[in-house]
């Protein structure tokens, strides 16, 4: 294989809650225009899925794209994926799954599963803490009754709450698509997949090189969180940053964080 072929890599994005693919669209054409290839995800119910929120039935139902995506890598590829907010959890249940396939997994501004315990752990302590302020603002809760007992809870960004606490240093015309684009969405916090503390182990999930990085603007989940939740993740786990990023570097700063990411490729590759 030729040098050149060598620093050629395939970018698996994942988007966060309530957006899709779109939410990629400047890094992706960064990324492809330096010879890359990237694959944008819809997981179902976002972005242009045909399936509505209520109608997952599970995390892992959730996560099928991305869990597809990575097991039709071919043999000898190693795909570098890159998971955004809530992104995050989809990643890791890849890398459980398919070790073996990724180079290295990039939690960008999203929380970091550690193995042995719940994925929905440092969600939870997150949505606890005193950075979350009340009532979300304007972003909506729902609940969808599916009988048996079996309720469901979806949850929708609020267009304040997005201006204030996620795009705020993005561009205005982002912002409007994002308005225009987002949907209703499952957190899967009481999903067996969330809760169990087997789902993850070292030898698979943790054997994945990792990297955090932090939005040093972001609103949503303030960077000293951030720092915080990695440093509990291990030794192992690189931390870099992205200055004047809000909690969407791809939108606030999509060629410094398109930069970052064929650097952390280079290196774990």
């Amino acid at each position: 294989m030729e040098k050149g072929e060598k620093s050629r890599h395939h970018f698996v994005l994942v988007h966060g809650l309530c957006h899709g693919a779109w939410c990629w669209y400047k890094v992706a054409t960064v990324l492809e225009s330096a010879g890359h290839r990237v694959t944008a995800l819809d997981l179902p119910a976002c972005g242009a899925s045909a399936a509505r929120a209520e109608e997952v039935r599970s995390f892992e139902e959730y996560s099928r794209p991305l869990l597809h995506a990575v097991a039709a890598a071919p043999p000898g590829e190693k795909v570098v994926l890159v998971g955004h907010s809530f992104g995050g959890h989809n990643l890791a249940l890849a890398m459980e799954a398919h070790p073996e396939k990724v180079a290295v997994a990039v939690f960008l501004s999203a929380p970091m599963p550690v193995a042995g315990r719940p994925m929905s752990a440092v969600l939870e302590q997150h949505l606890k803490g005193d950075s979350v302020p009340d009532s979300f603002l304007d972003c909506t809760f729902g609940i969808v009754d599916r009988g048996s007992e079996n309720e469901t809870e979806t949850f929708q960004l609020g267009p304040e709450w997005m201006a204030q606490r996620m795009y705020q240093l993005s561009p205005p015309e982002d912002l409007t698509l994002a308005r225009m684009l987002v949907r209703p969405a499952q957190m899967f916090l009481g999903d067996e997949a969330m809760t169990g503390d087997k789902v993850l182990t070292e030898g698979r999930y943790g054997a994945v090189g990792r990297v955090f990085v932090v939005a040093e603007e972001d609103k949503t989940w303030p960077a000293e969180e951030q720092r915080r939740a990695a440093s509990s993740c291990g030794p192992g786990v690189e931390v870099m940053a992205i200055g004047g990023a809000d909690h969407m570097p791809m939108f606030s700063k999509p060629a410094e964080l398109a930069q970052l990411l064929m650097e952390v490729a280079n290196k774990y590759s």
